[in-house]
Formats: C-alpha cells, sequence, structure tokens
C-alpha cells in the first residue's frame, strides 16, 4: 500500500503569509512525525486590503487571481509527477480556498487529487451567515473577524466583479460535483465556520464522500498554535484520514 502525498498550503487572507508559518511549516513537520509525506507550497499574494498596489514590499509583486491559484496548480503538477499513492490537496483559511480551487481545476482537467483537507477554511465569495444557534449565541460570541472584513479580502483578491463571481475563486456555491473524498476541520468560534460549515452541506449534496468535524472551543487559526491540544487533534485527524487513502500499487 501507497500513502498519499499531502500538498499543503498556508493561510492569510491571500495577503499575507508564507510556508514558514507554523499553520503550514509545523503542521508539515508533525505531519511528517507521523508517517505522512507532505509538501508545502508558497503562492504568490494580492495586494494588502486598502493600500492597493502600494501595499507590495520590494522585490516581492503582489497580484490578483487567477495567478496565485495558477502557483498552486503548477505545485501540484510537480507534486503528482513524484507521488506513487496520489496526491491529498489541503490548507488552512485561505489556503483551503486555494487547494478547493485547485482541486476542482484538476478535476476539470482529469487528474483529480486523491483528497482534499481543508481546515477553518472559508469557500464562497460572500460570507455566509452563521446556521448553528450556538454560534450565534451570547455565549459564542467571542469568534473571529468581523464578515465584512473577510468579504473586503475576497473582493481584492478577485480584483473585479466577474472574478468574484469565478467558481474557480471561490468554489462554494457553485457546481462542484467530481470532487474527491473530502476532510473539513472547522473552528467553532470561527466567523469562517458558517462559509466551511455550508461548503461541508454542498460536497454531500453533490455525491461527495465528506468528514467534517467542528473543534469545540477552538478559534480560527489554530494551526498556528503548535503544542496545543487543537493542533494535536486536528494533526492526528489529517494523517488518520489521508493514511485511509493508501492505494495498492
Amino acid at each position: 500500500m501507497t500513502a498519499p502525498t499531502l500538498l499543503w498550503l498556508h493561510g492569510g487572507g491571500f495577503f499575507r503569509g508564507s510556508p514558514d508559518l507554523p499553520e503550514a511549516h509545523a503542521v508539515a513537520q508533525a505531519l511528517a512525525q507521523q508517517g505522512l509525506t507532505v509538501a508545502t507550497a508558497g503562492y504568490r499574494l494580492a495586494p494588502v486590503p486598502g493600500l492597493g498596489w502600494a501595499g507590495a514590499r520590494v522585490g516581492q509583486p503582489r497580484v490578483r487571481f487567477p495567478l496565485p491559484l495558477d502557483d498552486v496548480l503548477a505545485a501540484y503538477r510537480e507534486v503528482r509527477a513524484v507521488a506513487p499513492g496520489g496526491v491529498v490537496l489541503g490548507g488552512a483559511s485561505a489556503g483551503a480556498c486555494l487547494a478547493a480551487a485547485a482541486t476542482l481545476s484538476a478535476v476539470e482537467d482529469g487528474v483529480s487529487p486523491v483528497g482534499a483537507v481543508f481546515a477553518y477554511g472559508f469557500f464562497h465569495a460572500a460570507h455566509p451567515r452563521p446556521t448553528d444557534p450556538h454560534h450565534r449565541s451570547r455565549r459564542h460570541r467571542r469568534v473571529t473577524h468581523a464578515r465584512w472584513a473577510l468579504d473586503v479580502a475576497n473582493r481584492n483578491y478577485a480584483g473585479s466583479r466577474r472574478a468574484l463571481a469565478d467558481r474557480l475563486a471561490f468554489p462554494g456555491g457553485h457546481e462542484i460535483g467530481g470532487f474527491p473524498r473530502t476532510l473539513l476541520v472547522n473552528a467553532e468560534q470561527d466567523t469562517m465556520r458558517a462559509s466551511g460549515d455550508l461548503f461541508a452541506t454542498e460536497l454531500r449534496d453533490a455525491g461527495v464522500d465528506v468528514e467534517h468535524h467542528v473543534l469545540p472551543g477552538t478559534r480560527h487559526a489554530f494551526l498556528n498554535r503548535p503544542g496545543l491540544a487543537p493542533f494535536d487533534t486536528a494533526v492526528s485527524m489529517i494523517a488518520t484520514w489521508s493514511g485511509r487513502g493508501a492505494v495498492t500499487p
């Protein structure tokens, strides 16, 4: 049996972050310790919201959709060429959105990954309102990020209304049939959870084999905190779930 290789992407709202973030590097190290082969990849970043192109750093040109996705797809092709067990595409936060878009593109091109893993991701051009009454209660109002700020980041990444509506920018709310088996791990006290929960439902409705977890008491970006219980829990879930995708050569 040959286990798949996980290609893992960092988050950062499309405009910040790198493979050096704990939610990329530390996650990859922890998964490797559990026997999983992991590759991380960077992608070109969008301008800083509100600063336009002035947000670019020297030597780091800022781009918008679809160029970050092109970078992810290039990395996917490279990893797939040397992964006898196939590739699981995954990521956290904005990286989850990019991984979902890359998965959809690969499915359309006939080179589907063998699985997809999304941690506290968002997948819709406009963030949906929470539907879980506990998520909306006073007890659980300490959530991360305002919905309007998340929508600003999405528009900033897309760059135009036409791009914002593109299913390869934000797959949520579009036709997603043909997706491989998928694992979603969401944070309970996270504004983005509403998009993750909805995307899990959309995948199931499309006939996809979905495993969906909401980690109690967690907030967004818990994978940036190695050593805490939610980090260890999520890593174990990903390792176990990915191992079940091993194929016979």
